[in-house]
């Protein structure tokens, strides 16, 4: 339970705002899983809206909301036709605008999604090219096939959805033609990045939205924009789902002179604007490389999310990631959770492996190895008060300060992920950890359509989710609503604070921020605590001076 800070240790936030990015603990809202304003069983700006000041409560600096323009969602909205609009099932152009004044009036910045590595198949662009428009075509990456009659993709690169990443075209006379590259669904046409005019256009989004008083963007496949010349094979790879290992089509040194020119439209406007990269590089140096200083502000440290929950991997991987960023002068960005992977919840409710813990990997376990979920949220809880403790900047995943699982038995016919199919439903992709959040109530909805909605949720919850809904959580103590809102509280009074390890048993981890030690307990038996004020801990037992496996404690120490 959370006890006062000492008077003596409060600090101030830092002193710029144009720093804020630095230390920042941002939201991620899936909007068509936050909440649902009209009753259509589509989350929308409008539940957004009303669910402000819980967000602000919650003591959240930012959000990030995914894609919100229109599309035909065959990739929950990654498939954009206008990047100057809004998805009519969210809202209008002008509710968007009107919600970021509500949220810097509620202290809450705004981060939004650019999907810039391909549009939608149903973009006028590309529905230009397929028309026969050379210019159009031009801004894409089309190619002759291999072979005697051009039968034969380009190359040997797969989708990251599974099956090849090339789709042939026909010609105005119906006879088979060119292939267009697509890394992720054929529905997905990836961007020519040498067009001069895919350059300018983007250029163009980043200030029409910049005008409109974003406060920074989230950049899609941010490794991905710069092919290597030519196209060359790839060679076998073993797995294609977040694959990191060094690939033609990703983390090409081209990719940091459009960051460059992005950087300069950012630091042009009062306040600058700020970048956050999802950036799946193959090591933690070629990750800072995209932190220069005249290139992004932050890119997500997905080693750390991939890391099981054992003390000495967590530390090596932290230690490695704030090494890297060092030599940059950039924070590092923690996360254990997004829109991508299964729910760290459920990730910690298994045996915790000596490697990786990959979304195939995981997933191809479930149906082996039964879910231990309580194991799972003691652990999930505890990673928090790591995260929170460690310096650099957090992201949060919507619905993780309730410690949702990862829905893993939503039916077959009810998937919407392309990875499902495209995979010949051999990875069951992303869904379950998209289920629209339980808000209040016992059974589904839980307050996530008004009340008389007869529309369901447009994925399945569970019917067992009522003790983790929101209205629920806030009403107990020792809820994980309740933890996550001590722990940001507290968070503030160690951002001025040096960061140091201290030395702990087998199977823990200790570090020190100013006069505080954060403890994390990931072996089986309980250790002594340093003698101090208990701050917060992980679990609400009263355990005096020990902490106990899975857990985790903030202690004063003067």
């Amino acid at each position: 339970m959370a006890q006062q800070l000492p008077t003596t240790q409060v600090r101030p936030h830092p002193t710029s705002e144009d720093l804020w990015w630095r230390t920042a603990v941002v939201y991620q809202v899936y909007v068509r899983s936050f909440a649902d304003g009209n009753g259509d069983g589509i989350g929308d700006l409008a539940g957004l809206r009303a669910r402000l000041a819980y967000l602000a409560d919650l003591g959240v600096d930012a959000l990030w909301i995914n894609p919100w323009y229109p599309s035909p969602q065959v990739d929950a909205g990654y498939d954009v036709t206008d990047y100057r609009d809004i998805e009519p099932a969210y809202g209008t152009l002008t509710e968007a605008e009107t919600l970021i004044q509500e949220a810097h009036a509620a202290g809450l910045r705004v981060i939004l999604d650019i999907v810039p590595n391909h549009t939608s198949s149903e973009h006028e662009w590309f529905r230009a090219a397929l028309a026969g428009d050379a210019r159009a075509r031009s801004r894409y990456i089309f190619r002759a096939g291999r072979g005697d009659s051009g039968d034969l993709p380009p190359n040997d690169w797969r989708s990251q959805f599974g099956g090849p990443a090339w789709t042939r075209v026909s010609d105005a006379d119906g006879a088979p033609g060119a292939w267009y590259l697509h890394l992720f669904a054929p529905d997905q046409p990836d961007l020519n990045w040498e067009n001069d005019e895919v350059r300018e256009e983007f250029e163009d989004i980043l200030r029409f939205w910049f005008d409109r008083g974003v406060d920074g963007f989230r950049i899609d496949v941010a490794h991905g924009l710069s092919k290597t010349p030519g196209l060359p094979d790839a060679g076998v790879r073993e797995r294609t789902a977040l694959d990191t290992a060094p690939h033609p089509a990703w983390d090409h040194d081209d990719v940091h002179e459009i960051y460059r020119a992005w950087r300069k439209i950012a630091d042009s406007y009062e306040p600058p604007r700020v970048f956050v990269a999802e950036s799946w590089a193959p090591s933690s140096d070629r990750l800072a490389l995209y932190l220069r200083p005249d290139e992004l502000h932050m890119a997500f440290q997905f080693d750390f999310l991939q890391a099981p929950f054992h003390a000495e991997h967590m530390r090596a991987v932290a230690d490695e990631a704030m090494a890297a960023v060092t030599g940059v002068e950039a924070p590092s960005t923690w996360v254990l959770s997004n829109h991508d992977v299964a729910r760290h919840v459920t990730r910690y409710a298994r045996s915790q492996p000596e490697h990786i813990v990959d979304r195939v990997w995981e997933q191809q376990r479930w149906a082996l190895e039964g879910a231990d979920l309580e194991l799972g949220l003691r652990r999930a809880r505890a990673a928090l008060m790591l995260v929170l403790a460690l310096p650099g900047s957090a992201y949060l995943y919507q619905g993780e300060e309730l410690g949702l699982p990862e829905v893993e038995d939503i039916p077959a016919v009810l998937r919407q992920d392309p990875l499902f199919e495209q995979s010949g439903r051999t990875i069951l992709g992303r869904d379950g950890c998209r289920v629209p959040l339980p808000w209040s109530g016992s059974s589904p909805p839980y307050g996530f359509s008004p009340g008389g909605t007869i529309a369901e949720p447009w994925l399945p919850q569970p019917t067992n989710w009522g003790p983790l809904a929101a209205s629920a959580q806030s009403k107990d103590p020792a809820s994980t609503l309740n933890l996550y809102r001590q722990c940001l509280r507290v968070r503030r009074h160690l951002l001025e604070s040096p960061f140091s390890w201290v030395d702990s048993p087998q199977g823990t981890l200790a570090l020190r921020r100013g006069g505080v030690e954060c403890w994390l307990n990931t072996s089986d038996a309980p250790v002594n605590l340093p003698a101090g004020q208990v701050l917060v801990r992980s679990t609400s037992a009263d355990d005096h001076n020990l902490l106990r496996p899975n857990s985790a404690a903030w202690v004063f120490t003067p």
